[in-house]
């Protein structure tokens, strides 16, 4: 019996979970992705804490004109910024399951050019 999407994507997201945490030097940017929206953390997994945020539902990002890969660009250079404030400038990134394409890739192709390293 195949897998759903859902099932296939957690499966895949637990896999990539194992090789990828963060650390207070190198936090983990993580991407959630839901059919209109946008999300990303950035995450220090031994302490447990967000370390920064941004969706595409912040003000700023939500009234800005665009289409969806758009706005995850967007929300990619508003994470970097956050980030760079909180000193932080290399990342590993978590795709969480999905696809490297798309709105995913837009988000991290946005924080590099805000001057994130992953």
């Amino acid at each position: 019996m195949a897998f759903s999407k859902d099932l296939r994507r957690l499966k895949i997201r637990k896999r990539i979970r194992g090789n990828v945490s963060g650390t207070e030097q190198r936090p983990r940017l993580s991407v959630f992705r839901s059919n209109k929206e946008i999300y990303a953390q950035i995450i220090d997994d031994v302490t447990g804490k967000t370390i920064s945020a941004a969706s595409s539902r912040d003000k700023d990002i939500a009234s800005a004109s665009g289409n969806k890969i758009d706005r995850a660009n967007l929300v990619g250079k508003a994470l970097a910024e956050k980030a760079k404030k909180a000193g932080i400038e290399t990342v590993s990134f978590d795709r969480g399951g999905y696809l490297y394409h798309g709105r995913v890739k837009s988000l991290a192709d946005g924080a590099r050019e805000a001057g994130l390293k992953f």
